[in-house]
């Protein structure tokens, strides 16, 4: 079950709780603001590209209607990523899932990171690698499209990296943070998600953003700069009705 956290924050003035409720089904609010051009949709569900991020949304999880634009718009026996969802309607199958947490920003010190470089789609079998290696969380071959990632280099090869992901209207998800394991403890990533977040405050919005419940030390580093976290949700992976001959996950 979805659960609401009390803000604690000491830094930033909180805004009013209704101006968070946006963030309470970020895809689907992405995908109806900012990120509408990249959206697949049919009637009230819609979806990301399969290979710039994983995840479809409903505009409302507990309207059976929206469950079967759903199911016409992946199809058949597909297994999708879904968020925050509790339950599924009689013919699909929860196959796995966790939980994740949401933080947003409070007290953070945006700035920019001077040795930062912007990344882009000639970035991208870099970034994969990098990725790979540290798992920060899915990065696909057009994940770069969602917004402005940020990396820092050592003699030309890449090393830390942060960049943007959801855009609710008003917010916008830093995502992606790593760091190559052979140069942490050097504060890279802390100062890319102040770098990102300095570009996210130029235009207005305000950074949030999501780890797994059981990342404890990550969600303890995003709390000592600033961020709160704001609420638990479940994160499941779930099976349309019918059969696929491809069986794809998206």
């Amino acid at each position: 079950m979805a659960q609401q956290t009390e803000l604690r924050g000491g830094g930033a003035p909180l805004r009013p709780t209704d101006s968070f409720s946006v963030l309470d089904n970020a895809v689907w609010a992405a995908l109806n603001g900012p990120h509408a051009h990249l959206a697949e949709r049919v009637g009230r569900a819609a979806r990301y590209p399969d290979d710039v991020y994983a995840f479809a949304a409903l505009a409302d999880p507990g309207d059976p209607a929206a469950w079967a634009d759903l199911h016409t718009l992946v199809g058949p026996g597909t297994t999708v990523r879904i968020k925050p969802v509790e339950d599924v309607p009689d013919g699909w199958e929860i196959v796995g899932g966790g939980v994740g947490v949401q933080l947003v920003d409070t007290a953070l010190r945006a700035e920019p990171a001077p040795e930062a470089v912007r990344l882009g789609p000639d970035d991208v079998p870099e970034i994969l690698d990098l990725v790979a290696r540290t798992r920060p969380g899915p990065f696909l071959r057009r994940t770069i499209l969602l917004g402005t990632y940020l990396g820092i280099r050592d003699r030309g090869r890449l090393i830390a990296l942060a960049g943007e992901r959801l855009r609710p209207p008003g917010w916008t998800e830093i995502s992606a943070v790593c760091t190559d394991p052979a140069y942490r403890g050097r504060g890279l990533a802390t100062r890319l998600v102040r770098a990102v977040a300095a570009g996210i405050r130029e235009r207005g919005d305000t950074p949030f953003l999501h780890a797994a419940a059981d990342n404890t030390n990550a969600i303890r580093l995003y709390e000592s700069i600033g961020f709160t976290l704001r609420r638990r949700s479940p994160i499941l992976l779930v099976r349309s009705p019918g059969t696929s001959r491809q069986g794809t996950v998206l």
